[in-house]
């Protein structure tokens, strides 16, 4: 059953440009969607931004926080430490029932730790992970984990397994999603110890596992959960987002290298633009943090206006359809 308007606690501190963009996502969100956003961080600061913005939608609102954790502090020293900080207020909020998801571009550490200090972790999951789109034609890969865990048991692979095909079902619609484990190659003897026990696990779970996947298969469109290490995750995210960077770089600085490449760009423009925005990670709206009991999304630090508003729309969803619920039933079985 979906439930109406949940709703969503933002965190405004820590991203890469200041408050201003978060809090102008979290605005238009509520505006666009009718969520209701507490928007969370200095009072004056976010009182301006609403003004600016031409006023407050009649479902936001504002809890003050006037310290956040900066992204060179050590994350789990600093979330416990900082009581008071944004981070925390917000997740607060989501433990005591005022609001239904938390959304936060701030540091990714600080954010994992005070999300276990403050909701702890669902029962049946002993390490939570980062779950992160990998886009492509076809509607995009979910990778999992990307950063959380940098060393990996084979049942911690599994139960990566078992919440991102959680998400994908729940959230994204899409029914019995295909599992692929990461790889150096096809066959099930192929990769580490650890890789080769999971490929066991996964093979006698009730998932719909397909095999070992390389990283060739990443955009091919055979596979929509992907799981690995947090450790390899990372890697693996950090390439796509350079290598996609560099492709969009170096094809901006073709095209104005000469005039007859300027005037074929002009007539290229539209596919280019459709090309750009089947990589852009904006329209997957942040990192599902999956395990901990509760809905938390991570962004990425550098996100615009644009990328806050999807992840609110996200937390919006995940929250309306039970994905928490969803989540421990799946673990539990």
């Amino acid at each position: 059953m979906i439930k109406p308007q949940p709703t969503i606690a933002l965190d405004t501190m820590g991203g890469d440009h200041g408050p201003e963009p978060i809090a102008m996502g979290g605005i238009e969100a509520a505006r666009r969607f009718g969520i209701r956003v507490t928007l969370v961080g200095p009072h004056s600061q976010l009182t301006h931004f609403v003004d600016v913005a031409g006023g407050a939608p009649p479902t936001l609102s504002i809890v003050a926080a006037e310290e956040w954790i900066a992204m060179d502090e050590e994350p789990v020293q600093a979330a416990r430490r900082k009581k008071e900080a944004s981070i925390n207020v917000g997740l607060g909020l989501v433990r005591s029932g005022e609001a239904d998801a938390f959304v936060s571009a701030g540091s990714t550490g600080a954010v994992m730790a005070a999300s276990l200090f403050s909701l702890g972790r669902l029962r049946g999951c002993d390490r939570p992970a980062i779950a992160a789109f990998l886009p492509h034609r076809q509607g995009g890969v979910l990778l999992i984990d990307v950063g959380a865990n940098v060393e990996c048991r084979p049942q911690h692979l599994l139960q990566f397994a078992h919440m991102g095909s959680a998400y994908l079902e729940r959230v994204m619609g899409r029914k019995e999603p295909r599992v692929g484990l990461l790889s150096v190659g096809e066959e099930s003897t192929k990769g580490t110890d650890t890789v080769q026990e999971a490929h066991r696990l996964l093979t006698r779970s009730p998932l719909n596992f397909i095999g070992n996947v390389e990283g060739k298969d990443l955009p091919s469109g055979m596979v929509d959960v992907v799981v690995t290490d947090g450790f390899t995750g990372n890697v693996v995210l950090k390439a796509a987002e350079g290598i996609a960077g560099y492709v969009v770089s170096e094809l901006k600085h073709s095209l104005k290298s000469r005039l007859d490449y300027k005037l074929a760009g002009k007539y290229l423009a539209p596919g280019l633009r459709k090309a750009w925005r089947s990589l852009d990670y904006t329209a997957y709206g942040g990192a599902p943090l999956l395990g901990v009991n509760g809905i938390v999304i991570i962004c990425h630090g550098r996100s615009s206006a644009t990328a806050i508003t999807r992840a609110v729309e996200v937390a919006g969803d995940a929250a309306s359809r039970g994905l928490l619920t969803h989540v421990q039933e799946t673990l539990r079985s």
